[in-house]
């Protein structure tokens, strides 16, 4: 994910801004992270470039598989 689009994201829970935490970074952009949402508190992973902006109650369903 390229640092500068999480100016563009929001909460999906309460459309709140998202604060980046970078884990690895690769050429600029965050291969493992994820982002917090400033107001909820909600964290959202970043895995393999990919923001998982899922709802809670859904990404929590994906673990199960």
């Amino acid at each position: 994910m390229r640092k500068d689009l999480v100016e563009i994201l929001a909460c999906p829970v309460d459309k709140s801004p998202l604060a980046l935490t970078v884990e690895e970074e690769a050429g600029g952009e965050v291969v493992r992270g994820y982002l917090t949402c400033e107001k909820c508190s909600e964290r959202y992973p970043i895995e393999d470039r990919i923001p998982n902006l899922l709802p809670p109650e859904l990404r929590q369903g994906e673990h199960s598989h």
